[in-house]
């Protein structure tokens, strides 16, 4: 079992919840790129800021620690307005679809016959 801190790995490489592996890559490219200590000498806040990217790519882009991390990890909601948040979370907000399930699924004509049944009655 993985031991993470409070940080929101996703928001760290400016990622969606449901990022592709090449998402996660080509992001923490460019974020490394841009914050590597290199270019900023002598800047301890910027080499803070590439460990932490280092960090959150080492967990996202490792599946196991990444599902590990989904279950446990924090995700800092209530930082968002209402867009955001259905903007980042969009393929953690479950539905028929998301699930697997046809909208012609056996669940679905069962609740509808219990409806049509409870209307009737």
């Amino acid at each position: 079992m993985f031991s993470f801190t409070s940080k929101d790995y996703y928001k760290i490489l400016e990622v969606d919840y449901d990022a592709t592996d090449e998402n996660i890559r080509l992001s923490y490219r460019k974020l490394a790129l841009k914050w590597h200590p290199d270019k900023h000498k002598g800047d301890s806040a910027v080499t803070a800021k590439f460990q932490e990217i280092n960090e959150a790519y080492n967990v996202l882009i490792d599946p196991d620690k990444r599902f590990e991390y989904d279950l446990t990890g924090i995700y800092e909601i209530d930082k968002y307005t209402l867009r955001e948040y259905l903007a980042r979370f969009k393929g953690m907000i479950l539905t028929c679809n998301g699930l697997g399930i046809s909208h012609t699924s056996t669940w679905t004509e069962q609740l509808t016959d219990r409806n049509e049944f409870a209307e009737e009655g």
